[in-house]
């Protein structure tokens, strides 16, 4: 299998970080200082992870709104330079092939950041079904790599070292030029964490001097970097999906809760038909959120099961080896309802979080199941979410004066 290497790798390596090989065969940080304490200064300061394992294609040429509009089924056709899109990329058969965003450049450049898993099977799609269109589609991740710089703080420090960015003004989903020293960047306000944040294009050759640069100047805002453990417990508290886990070509985006950016009024684009069956069908699963009675994380794919039973008290074994532990006050019953796609202690919630999909009639919340987890039953309660910052406050940059 290929091993690859992001052009943080060297760096990452210098800063102690346990490296592990992930998504796309990229060797990257799964911690540095532990996840706990990277996500919670995430929550109160300002983190910084390496996110140049995602996939950057450019779209140019006459043809070119038209192609990426047809590809997407959100609208692009209403953009605005600038402006920044979420949206899912689905097949005929209205399976997703990614979740990605689009950035529009000018009417006739767009560049789409696809995840970091599919990115080499995303781009060749893209291009593929660009084959008719009056545009010119590159894979230009090669020469791009992304930082991703969130948390309350973010906005203090990279107005103090980023020159050309209205920072104040930069809203949700849209992206300006700047330049730190005299390295060009791309600057969004976007990310995958539910805080305040930014996500930095830089050239791959100036991006070791960048990210070395940002966390020198970081110490007065108590940047820490954060590696993939932090993500996914950051993440998941928001109920964000991964491709691989929890998004891939099985389902479409009405199983996870994607839906809303689904524009039928679009004359066209792809998997238009079978989304609007599967609309008129309805759901046999659903993507859901489960708090789970358990100080461990559940693991991909352990089964999700109805229950057969559920006692008002639990027991405590008195002899034997588990002298003192508690008595399992449930059991499973015999009918796997789901699987689990996610799990991670939630550290801003205290709760270990999972997330999975559960046939319909046990997606709602207050629901009980069990989770058969390294083979004990674990019970899950089915909550609504986001976990975390429900309304949504502080991606907005709305915190309170309580940290």
């Amino acid at each position: 299998m290929t091993e690859r290497r992001t052009p943080l790798y060297d760096v990452h390596v210098r800063a102690g970080a346990q490296m592990v090989k992930g998504g796309g065969d990229f060797w990257f940080p799964l911690s540095y200082t532990g996840a706990a304490e990277e996500h919670a200064n995430t929550r109160t300061n300002v983190g910084m992870q390496d996110l140049s394992t995602m996939g950057e294609v450019d779209i140019k040429g006459p043809g070119a709104e038209r192609l990426v509009n047809h590809l997407c089924v959100n609208e692009i056709r209403d953009l605005f330079p600038g402006q920044v899109r979420y949206t899912t990329l689905c097949n005929e058969d209205g399976g997703i092939v990614d979740d990605v965003t689009v950035y529009k450049f000018g009417e006739e450049h767009f560049m789409i950041v696809t995840s970091s898993g599919p990115r080499k099977q995303t781009a060749a799609w893209i291009a593929e079904n660009a084959r008719a269109a009056s545009a010119y589609v590159n894979d230009v991740t090669g020469s791009v790599a992304l930082i991703s710089v969130q948390g309350p703080r973010s906005r203090e420090l990279l107005s103090s070292a980023i020159e050309g960015v209205d920072f104040a003004g930069l809203r949700f989903f849209w992206f300006q030029r700047g330049r730190l020293g005299d390295v060009e960047m791309l600057v969004s306000r976007s990310g995958y964490t539910g805080e305040l944040g930014y996500e930095l294009y830089v050239p791959a050759e100036e991006v070791a001097w960048v990210w070395e640069e940002l966390t020198r100047r970081g110490g007065d805002f108590g940047l820490l970097p954060y590696g993939v453990r932090a993500m996914q417990s950051l993440r998941i508290e928001k109920a964000l999906p991964l491709y691989g886990p929890d998004i891939s070509p099985e389902v479409t985006p009405f199983h996870l809760g994607l839906d809303r950016w689904i524009k039928f009024e679009k004359r066209a684009f792809i998997g238009r038909d079978a989304l609007l069956e599967q609309q008129a069908m309805g759901l046999d699963k659903r993507w859901v959120g489960m708090i789970l009675d358990s100080n461990k994380a559940a693991s991909l794919n352990d089964p999700i099961y109805n229950v057969a039973d559920i006692k008002n008290f639990r027991e405590k074994y008195f002899s034997g080896s588990r002298a003192s532990e508690q008595e399992d006050p449930f059991a499973a019953g015999h009918q796997q309802v789901g699987h689990i796609t996610s799990s991670s202690q939630g550290y801003s919630v205290g709760k270990m979080l999972a997330l999975g999909f559960v046939d319909v009639a046990y997606a709602w919340p207050g629901a009980k199941l069990v989770v058969n987890s390294g083979g004990r039953p674990v019970l899950a309660t089915v909550t609504a979410t986001p976990f975390f910052d429900p309304a949504g406050m502080r991606v907005r940059g709305r915190y309170s004066s309580k940290r």
